[in-house]
């Protein structure tokens, strides 16, 4: 184990097109940080919270979560992670959807996202969001050890 694991980014979404679109997007603004990519919420769940890298196990993630996945709602995902006391209550989620619905959004604003983003991607808007990824990123960066440089 090393003292400075970097922050995993979990993308979950069940669109190939879109996933690898996101990806893309955060290579070009310069996060290097390892992407593990899920199409659908139960193995991302098992991930989130019972695989040894998981965040629930193993610290530091961002989440990027679609709204619309095949086997369950975004919404039903972030509310687990954000419930009180949840090992994961504090990380950092971004949701990517399809619906620009007010309603919508202010729900999960309500359940504790950080960071809404309205598919299809606008580059720019997505850029604004990195951006705001790579504050979190470094907020929740796992602090150095006392007496290293």
């Amino acid at each position: 184990m090393n003292d400075h694991r970097s922050v995993t980014i979990v993308m979950i979404e069940d669109d190939e097109g879109h996933a690898r679109l996101i990806e893309k997007n955060i290579r070009r603004a310069g996060i290097l940080n390892d992407i593990k990519h899920f199409t659908d919420g139960t193995t991302a769940i098992d991930y989130l919270y019972n695989h040894q890298d998981g965040p629930a196990l193993n610290g530091p993630a961002l989440i990027l979560l679609d709204l619309n996945l095949p086997d369950m709602s975004g919404t039903d995902i972030l509310a687990r992670i954000k419930a009180e006391g949840g090992p994961l209550r504090r990380t950092p989620v971004v949701v990517l959807t399809t619906t620009d619905d007010k309603v919508e959004i202010q729900r999960c604003y309500d359940l504790g996202c950080n960071v809404y983003i309205t598919k299809p991607v606008n580059y720019e808007s997505f850029a604004q969001a990195i951006r705001q990824l790579g504050l979190f990123l470094s907020v929740i960066q796992v602090p150095e050890v006392e007496g290293e440089a």
